[in-house]
């Protein structure tokens, strides 16, 4: 029998100091116990760890020694549950499986208490009550024990929740008295517990690096420390905590925060006092001073008080910190940059160096900057399955089923690497692509639609008429074959949505007529993803039916479980690790990121079914213990030898709070002495210099000159002779957008899914009077009723958002009697000769004027009238005359005769007629001999443009200044303002 320690009565626990290397130490101090035992002594050494990471750790220590020997048996404290293999063993039922049949009972009472939440939260409801269950098995509560709760004193909610709890008791005997993974790994551990009662293994039992958070390793912990060979290691134990201290922290609604309350419970039970507790090694921490300030600012809160009492006891404090930095930056890309210096810096001085923060965004931010100096982290979590590419295209898939089909969720899906992949067309496939994305974001707002797709698809693919591409035609039938039957899903059994899901993934990333999935499961995230949708598949026939948005919450979920190791070989200096690991690690450089409040500690997840008070009273974890774990991960990476802490002052949205325990930190270095603001200024002194150096890399190196306001003047013929009446109010204002749009050919693309903005409420009631006015002239009655009619029938084919098309409908119809009297009025004095009439005139110069006007009406002394429709603003009779142009040269044109079908009109009256509510007509001043001064006019300023007297100068006279042009970037405007000289130049 292998003697590790001598015999004793009491139970066996060791402290492992805050900052040392823990596996290290657990190493060493097994060594010097085995002593001059025969080799094949540590060969008999059982270690129980919590984490794979650990293990790994441990045999590499061990590895490492330099010579060959046996190895202990180390284990993962889960092995006890996956082994459990026996007739007495329960079942194991999925997670997965239990999610959906409990998700069947929570739709049920939904239905029963429509009030308590909305059909779309039922995953939600069902994720948090799969998590209960698990808890309760793990923690030994059984429903019993939640029914006996009293809950007469709290609100209807929790009653209500507490009863539905209590009647899925026959769910879990229906069950077959199967259990999950965590009733499963306690009745492993209650088992191998009697079995060492009856039989106490003679081999020694170490449990090393667990602090005992669930209450299943906490019995284990208790009953190996009682073993006779066996024995405890506490890692980060604070060896500074006075016994006052240790004595107070026995309530978990008081201290379950504190990051060592869990050590303080587990050494209660076994009656141990933890100020006596004996070390497990001689090691030295490497920052004593640090971790006696930590220790102290991180008391309980009822205790606080004795910041006063103790803190001058702390002595040499700016030594004490001189390894210590605190980055505060201005926003989180700041941080990540001065995150990358800093892990960069430690790197090239010989370092190894880890940033440890549960923020997964933040870890991303640095790796990307890191890659500007070709370094590759190491991270230990790697990244969610959900971001990879296959875990992207398996979401796109599933975000288009039982949805509307949108011209930005099919290109998104049409554009992506692993659509129709792996083969030699994929350059066919990725121009018929662009193509449609032009289409659809030059072509005239509809709905998209089948019809539309199939029409453009039959077109000429050139502005020429050349015949149509057939493989074209045959590219949009797989389109719409594969992506069609996704959009008409309705709810369906999860093994329907499920086939539907893969086949449709499958056919998309092998493209027409091909088999397999293309590169959709190839490499290590494509393997991944396939094991998520085989094991769907598995279970799916359980799920009942499914609506298509709660199919893709739940296929995101599982893939965002899921994580994926890059494999290219990381940098092993530099270290990314999550706050678990940062127990099992040692580095000489520690970065502590993202310190702010609701990341680090992360804000406790809401629990519909349990409040606070209850979980306490169940014997269930009460939602600080997150809180206390994380407190007790910050505190052993402070007792690092050099330690960084980074938050940002700023997130995307507004101001940050700083972490408790930071704020905790610089409250007491900030009030104790000089000396210790002279520490905390030292720490952000350093913190400064490296912000400082992180901003001067997106620095250039050379100042450029700032542009001038640019005023360029075309080669003679650049610039088509050619304007529309409308544009020519641009031309005055802005001729660079002009310029832009005419000479260089460059015009903004529509987005993808149009907005309902104001531009599109305006062409709609256009098209409103343009349909009733056609019918008026064709001898129909102009009335309000036939004007609402109409707007109902445009608002539907033009406007494809419920919500719009109802808002906009009630509005119009609030004034559309008044309209209807207006139009009747207006009918009286004059009738229409033409609407949305295109015209185009050819001036002397050979410049051609263009227009379409909304409507000219024939008065019975046969002049005309000439309206132009507003929905917005009406324009004053100066801004007419300086600016507006646009129905003094339609006049212009209606004179010459140019207006299609219709003879040379004279002119009496143009106006504006403002749609909307307040339904005003403005008539502008219109005299004899206005019409040639505005053809001279006009005349005057395309002559100066042409000539190269006048340079189309950007921004000229906006409106105001809030005016944006589609050109700003191009005239680099915000380089100059409104008030520097245009400067111009002759382009080639």
């Amino acid at each position: 029998m292998i003697q590790l320690f001598p015999a004793q009565d009491s139970p066996r626990v060791f402290g492992v100091p805050i900052g040392l290397d823990f596996p290290a130490e657990t190493v060493a101090g097994l060594l010097e116990r085995l002593g001059s035992q025969p080799p094949h002594a540590l060969g008999q050494v059982e270690i129980l760890v919590n984490t794979g990471r650990m293990q790994r750790r441990l045999q590499e220590v061990l590895s490492d020694r330099g010579r060959a020997g046996f190895l202990p048996k180390i284990r993962l404290i889960t092995d006890l549950g996956a082994e459990a293999g026996t007739d007495r063993a329960p079942a194991t039922l999925s997670p997965l499986r239990r999610m959906l049949d409990l998700r069947r009972l929570v739709l049920g009472l939904l239905e029963t208490t429509p009030d308590l939440a909305p059909r779309s939260a039922a995953l939600d409801l069902t994720i948090s009550l799969v998590s209960l269950l698990e808890e309760c098995e793990g923690e030994g509560v059984s429903l019993q024990q939640l029914a006996a709760l009293d809950v007469e004193d709290l609100s209807a909610h929790w009653q209500r929740a507490l009863a539905f709890i209590s009647i899925i008791g026959p769910f879990l005997k229906d069950s077959s008295g199967a259990v999950g993974p965590e009733g499963r790994q306690r009745a492993a551990v209650l088992r191998k517990i009697a079995q060492w009662q009856d039989t106490p293994p003679r081999h020694p039992i170490l449990i090393a690096g667990s602090t005992g958070s669930r209450g299943t390793t906490a019995l284990l912990m208790t009953a190996v420390a009682r073993l006779p060979q066996g024995a405890l290691l506490l890692p980060g134990f604070d060896t500074d905590q006075p016994p006052k201290v240790w004595a107070e922290m026995s309530d978990a609604l008081i201290g379950e925060d504190h990051p060592q309350f869990r050590f303080a419970r587990l050494l209660q039970a076994l009656d141990l006092d933890p100020a006596s507790l004996p070390l497990w090694t001689d090691t030295a921490s490497p920052a004593p001073g640090r971790n006696r300030l930590v220790s102290l600012a991180l008391r309980p809160a009822p205790v606080t008080d004795q910041w006063r009492a103790e803190g001058p006891d702390l002595r040499d404090l700016p030594e004490a910190l001189a390894n210590t930095t605190l980055i505060e930056a201005a926003s989180q890309r700041e941080e990540a940059l001065s995150i990358a210096v800093a892990l960069r810096d430690s790197a090239a001085a010989g370092k190894r160096a880890a940033l440890i923060t549960p923020d997964r965004g933040l870890t991303r931010q640095v790796t990307a900057a890191l890659d500007r100096w070709r370094i590759e982290p190491d991270d230990s979590a790697g990244r969610p399955l959900v971001l990879s590419a296959p875990g992207r295209f398996l979401s796109h898939v599933a975000a288009m089923m039982g949805a509307e089909l949108s011209a930005s969720a099919l290109l998104i899906l049409l554009k992506h690497p692993l659509t129709h992949s792996e083969r030699p067309d994929r350059g066919d496939h990725l121009r018929h692509s662009r193509d449609l994305e032009l289409h659809l974001r030059k072509a005239p707002f509809v709905e998209l639609s089948e019809a539309r797709l199939r029409a453009w698809a039959a077109s000429s693919p050139s502005r020429t008429d050349s015949p149509a591409d057939p493989a074209r035609a045959a590219w949009m039938d797989w389109v719409l074959a594969t992506v069609g039957p996704l959009t008409t899903l309705e709810d369906a059994p999860l093994d329907t949505l499920a086939t539907v899901h893969r086949n449709a993934s499958e056919r998309l990333a092998a493209g027409p007529g091909a088999e397999g999935a293309g590169g959709l499961w190839d490499k290590t995230a494509g393997e991944k993803a396939k094991a998520v949708l085989d094991a769907l598949a598995l279970e799916a026939a359980h799920g009942g039916s499914f609506a298509s948005g709660d199919f893709a919450a739940l296929l995101a979920r599982m893939l965002a479980q899921e994580e994926v190791r890059d494999p290219v070989r990381p940098d092993p200096r530099i270290m990314i690790w999550g706050t678990l690991e940062a127990r099992v690690q040692g580095a000489d450089v520690v970065i502590l990121a993202g310190l702010n409040d609701g990341i680090w500690p992360k804000r406790p997840d809401p629990d519909p079914w349990m409040n606070r008070k209850m979980r306490h009273e169940a014997g269930l974890l009460v939602p600080e213990r997150q809180v206390g774990l994380s407190a007790h991960d910050f505190q052993q990476a402070m007792g690092a030898r050099e330690v960084i802490l980074t938050r940002a002052t700023r997130d995307s949205e507004a101001e940050t709070v700083p972490s408790r325990w930071l704020n905790r930190i610089t409250n007491l270095l900030d009030g104790l002495s000089d000396e210790s603001r002279a520490a905390l200024a030292g720490m952000r002194t350093r913190g400064a210099a490296i912000v400082t150096r992180a901003r001067g890399l997106d620095r250039p190196a050379a100042v450029m000159p700032l542009a001038k306001r640019p005023s360029p003047i075309p080669a003679p013929g650049q610039f088509p002779p050619r304007i529309s009446a409308s544009r020519v109010e641009t031309l005055i204002r802005d001729p660079f957008e002009i310029y832009c749009g005419t000479v260089l050919g460059l015009r903004p693309l529509d987005p993808l899914d149009r907005p309902a903005d104001a531009a599109l409420r305006g062409t709609v009631l256009h098209k409103v009077l343009e349909t009733a006015l056609s019918q008026v002239m064709a001898g129909t009655e102009m009335t309000a009723t036939l004007l609402r009619q109409i707007a109902a029938r445009v608002l539907d084919e033009h406007v494809p958002w419920p919500e719009v098309r109802t808002q906009w409908r009630a509005r119009f119809e609030s004034y559309a009697t008044q309209l209807a009297e207006a139009e009747v009025a207006r009918l009286r004095r004059a009738t229409p000769a033409a609407l949305e009439r295109r015209g185009e005139l050819t001036l002397a110069s050979g410049v051609r004027l263009t227009c379409e006007a909304d409507r000219i009406d024939i008065a019975p002394d046969g002049t005309a009238i000439i309206y132009d429709y507003k929905t917005g603003t009406v324009p004053g009779e100066k801004e007419v005359e300086a600016f507006t142009k646009q129905l003094h040269l339609e006049a212009v044109i209606a004179e010459a005769g140019r207006f299609e079908d219709l003879p040379p009109l004279t002119v009496s009256e143009i106006a504006y007629l403002q749609i909307n509510k307040d339904l005003k007509i403005r008539a502008l001043t219109f005299e004899p001999g206005d019409v040639g001064r505005a053809r001279d006019e006009f005349a005057k300023i395309m002559d100066d443009f042409l000539s190269g007297e006048r340079g189309f100068t950007a921004r000229r006279m906006p409106r105001d200044m809030k005016y944006v042009s589609d050109y700003d970037h191009l005239s680099r405007f915000g380089e100059w303002d409104q008030s520097d000289t245009p400067v111009s130049e002759e382009m080639p």
